[in-house]
């Protein structure tokens, strides 16, 4: 049985629908919360059959202030990783940490939640399998710019970056393509200054909620063939 090991950044943001589809294809998951444990990291050569980097709330890579404090040991960590091809899915934060280990960058942007669509840019992203347009929700603050070698999949409505893919089995999304419209109320419910418009996000992701679980099946489907946690 496989078994993913998951960095959660806040208490608020888990894996939300992604849970069900690991579960349903037998694969295990233990939750990493450096936030409730010191900063303690396992060693990549015991983390199993991959990587899973939820996002961060009100954390970011790069804008000062706001520096996920773990940031420098995950960068390791996925560095590591990529090193020993050990799958990674990373969203949110999670995306620039991926960006950085990977050798790009991370642009400074103000906290963000928008309820938006991706549209898929390659083909054969994820072996086919990622839909032409699907839900990408954010609630970030920064963003990855991934290195030129990096492939992108799917861009946002402004053009940027929404999923990419570094090498064969590592992948970043600025959204979160499992998220559950509680958990957002929760992110929400933690900052003392929140993102304009979240009363009207908060709405669009309630009723995009059987959009997203669809829009999911796919992407899941291609994921799991890269990392190999069907096998």
């Amino acid at each position: 049985m496989k078994h993913v090991s998951v960095i959660q950044h806040t208490q608020s943001e888990w894996l939300g629908h992604i849970e069900d589809h690991l579960e349903a294809r037998g694969v295990r998951f233990s939750y990493i919360r450096p936030f409730v444990n010191g900063g303690k990291f396992p060693s990549p050569t015991v983390l199993g059959d991959g990587l899973i980097l939820v996002g961060g709330g009100r954390w970011g890579a790069l804008t000062a202030g706001h520096i996920l404090p773990t940031l420098e040991e995950e960068v390791r960590l996925v560095r590591a990783c990529l090193m020993l091809d050990k799958p990674v899915l990373a969203m949110g934060v999670g995306s620039q940490i991926l960006s950085l280990a990977g050798d790009g960058q991370v642009e400074a942007t103000p906290l963000v939640f928008r309820a938006g669509t991706a549209t898929r840019v390659c083909e054969d992203a994820l072996e086919g399998f990622m839909p032409a347009t699907f839900p990408n929700i954010v609630f970030m603050r920064d963003r990855a710019l991934p290195p030129n070698y990096a492939k992108t999949l799917a861009v946002d409505e402004d053009g940027a970056v929404a999923a990419f893919q570094i090498g064969r089995n590592a992948f970043g999304f600025s959204g979160h393509p499992g998220l559950r419209r509680a958990m957002m109320e929760d992110l929400v419910m933690e900052l003392e200054d929140v993102p304009d418009g979240v009363a009207d996000n908060l709405e669009t992701l309630g009723a995009w909620n059987a959009r997203i679980e669809d829009a999911l099946v796919p992407i899941m489907t291609g994921l799991v063939r890269y990392t190999g946690w069907m096998t």
